[in-house]
């Protein structure tokens, strides 16, 4: 059947065995790892501070195939060479692996542990820093969570292996990072590395609203906050090189921290920022392996090392190695074809539209489901037009992801700025949205633009202190038991903790797991594209326990549209009776809504949740069914009080927009 995940397969494509650069006879040496445990994190930042060296974070284990492959990248490639980047390049500054979507798209779409995959890369690097991102309040997720749970988390990540905790709030709200800030400082021996996300450009005198003085103030606010160091995230990669000659010399005036400098090369210019930003004195850069560099990724690692030969911050790291690495990611790339962001070439569209890299990749994908990828100009033009109306938001994941929702949700729906103050009242906007409206994500600088706020929230009201202050703090001891009681004697403290953060998405993975054991160490090609006949793959199923599997053919479909498969397991040969997806059934065509009594989908997607019945009385306003579709939730509410008088479709149906769901009368 395949893989669900992969919506094409090019049959014609043919794939190169990647060259794994060798480790053979080298050990393991000092790193920044090593140096972080004789220092301490204080005496570390220090360090860093007063180090004249260039230093490098290498994004290719994280933000490099979030922002160029939907972040699909799977373990098992990236243990084939992470011991042998560790002992061949020990002066990195830091390995940026875990955090951002790796955490959710590991266990939704790869069907692996995201804790699991930190283990064994911190095994594999023992002498290099690791690095994470995290959302301040919103962890790894995308609403704010109870402080305990972001306190156990940060814990149990550390506890785990991630040394430089890159923490950062999505509306440059420091409110909403002071508990990761102390829990890293108090509760840890990792760096805390909070994070100025910029936006806007400061040698703009007509854009107001974040200024060079806004940026000042943020990193004296994060300073106080207990910062080791200051990071400054170019999400979008909006940081021109003559903005940057003029911020990193004012923030080193700032704060007594070091300053680690992050971007996407969107637009293809940054590479030139950088230059500037070294010359300015920035500490550290975020760069990519070249093959997985540019585009919405980061810049180029190898290209970048070249630049800076004889410079007086050269940081000598061994080009023709990184070359080697090179090639191997870019054979690799290769295996993840299906999840390319399409985008061609660097493009200066993105100083109109301030899409962050991580979600440009996502955002063409997510139009494709929901049946919009031919008007996907029209959702970058939109995104524009909601970030506006916003008031000019920090756009950077969850509050990008809002956005991106907006955007979509207008795009589907036909509407303008004009519709949506004129009908807002009688719009069923995405619960994304609401939730930022009601303070669910924190607070813009200078808060949002009430009468959209009361357009889209109705009668609700917001707030405006900490909404993590608005949870109940967990039991952990108590959710642990009623956890295992649940799924079962062997699941973990971790498992407890990717649940608490995910619960549908934790519960879809179990269940695959349950039905289909570890499937991480199944090779890449054999994953998503399955095997050909008489193909032979081998699949280490424990340590040092491997198996031989053989696919040999099968049979034509019976009547119900099952097939026996016959294969080869370490020579013997098996069969096994499965359900061909592929055999197409009849598809009823649902009926469509078009009177003012009937409510329909706003667009295409799973009905996940019908919350009334037939002869409920309803309330204007009132929730009456949800719709899901990649990754966006929208509750969809009465137009007006009355009473249910018919559900014509059951949850879990898939709908397409106007799709009549519920009449009223």
């Amino acid at each position: 059947n395949g893989n669900k995940d992969v919506k094409f397969v090019d049959d014609t494509k043919t794939f190169r065995t990647p060259i794994r650069p060798s480790r053979r006879g080298k050990a393991y040496t000092k790193g920044t790892k090593d140096l972080l445990i004789e220092l301490g994190a204080d005496g570390f930042s220090k360090w860093l501070k007063n180090e004249k060296k260039i230093q490098y974070t290498d994004t290719t284990m994280r933000d490099a195939h979030q922002s160029l492959l939907a972040t699909r990248m799977r373990t098992t490639d990236m243990m084939k060479v992470a011991e042998s980047f560790a002992k061949n390049h020990p002066n990195i500054f830091s390995m940026e692996v875990w955090g951002g979507a790796t955490f959710d798209v590991c266990m939704r779409f790869l069907k692996e542990d995201p804790w699991q995959r930190l283990a064994l890369l911190r095994q594999a690097m023992p002498n290099t820093l690791l690095q994470m991102l995290l959302r301040g309040s919103n962890a790894v997720g995308y609403a704010a969570y109870p402080d305990n749970l972001v306190v156990k988390f940060i814990e149990k990540a550390a506890e785990t292996g991630i040394d430089v905790f890159r923490i950062f709030d999505s509306l440059n709200w420091v409110e909403a990072m002071k508990v990761s800030i102390k829990t890293v400082r108090e509760n840890t021996n990792s760096l805390a590395e909070a994070c100025i996300c910029y936006t806007g450009d400061i040698t703009d005198e007509t854009r107001t609203k974040y200024t060079l003085q806004y940026y000042i103030d943020l990193a004296k606010r994060l300073e106080d906050a207990g910062a080791h160091i200051i990071g400054i995230k170019d999400m979008a990669g909006l940081l021109k090189p003559r903005a940057a000659e003029i911020l990193i010399p004012a923030l080193r005036e700032a704060v007594d921290l070091p300053l680690h400098l992050h971007t996407h090369d969107t637009s293809s210019l940054q590479i030139a920022t950088y230059l500037k930003a070294i010359e300015a004195g920035v500490d550290v850069v975020d760069l990519a392996l070249s093959s997985m560099s540019g585009l919405t990724s980061q810049p180029n690692f190898n290209a970048c090392v070249a630049m800076m030969e004889g410079h007086e911050r050269e940081n000598p790291v061994e080009l023709k190695s990184l070359n080697k690495f090179s090639n191997y990611w870019e054979s690799v790339r290769e295996f993840y074809y299906p999840f390319e962001s399409e985008l061609k070439s660097g493009t200066a569209d993105v100083y109109e539209h301030e899409i962050p890299g991580g979600q440009y990749s996502n955002l063409r994908p997510q139009a494709r489901g929901l049946g919009l990828e031919d008007q996907f100009e029209t959702i970058k033009q939109n995104y524009r037009i909601v970030n506006d109306m916003f008031g000019d938001l920090v756009k950077v994941t969850p509050s990008s992801k809002v956005v991106g929702d907006m955007a979509m949700f207008m795009t589907a729906n036909g509407l303008t700025q004009e519709d949506v103050l004129k009908r807002g009242d009688n719009l069923a906007f995405p619960d994304s949205v609401k939730a930022l409206f009601r303070g669910d994500l924190g607070q813009p600088e200078g808060g949002f633009p009430k009468d959209l706020q009361k357009i889209i929230l109705k009668d609700e009201q917001p707030y405006t202190d900490r909404p993590n202050a608005h949870l109940a703090p967990i039991d952990f001891d108590a959710e642990l038991i009623e956890f295992k009681a649940e799924f079962g004697k062997y699941v973990t403290e971790t498992d407890l903790l990717s649940y608490k953060l995910y619960p549908k998405v934790f519960r879809n993975y179990y269940e695959h797991q349950e039905e289909f054991g570890d499937v991480k160490n199944i090779p890449t090609l054999a994953f998503f594209y399955g095997l050909k006949p008489n193909e032979e793959i081998m699949v280490e199923i424990a340590n040092g326990k491997k198996v031989i599997v053989q696919y040999l053919n099968m049979t034509e479909p019976n009547s119900s549209g099952q097939r026996v498969v016959f294969f080869k397991l370490n020579g013997q040969s098996r069969s096994i009776v499965v359900k061909d997806e592929s055999i197409k059934v009849t598809k009823a065509a649902h009926t469509k809504a078009t009177k003012d009594n009937e409510v329909g989908s706003p667009l295409q997607g799973n009905l996940s949740k019908i919350l009334v019945k037939a002869g409920d009385t309803v309330e204007a306003n009132q929730p009456l069914f949800i719709i899901e579709a990649m990754k966006m939730e929208s509750t969809i509410t009465s137009p007006m009080a009355g009473t249910v008088t018919k559900v014509y479709l059951g949850e879990r149906t898939l709908v397409e927009q106007d799709d009549l769901v519920i009449e009223l009368s």
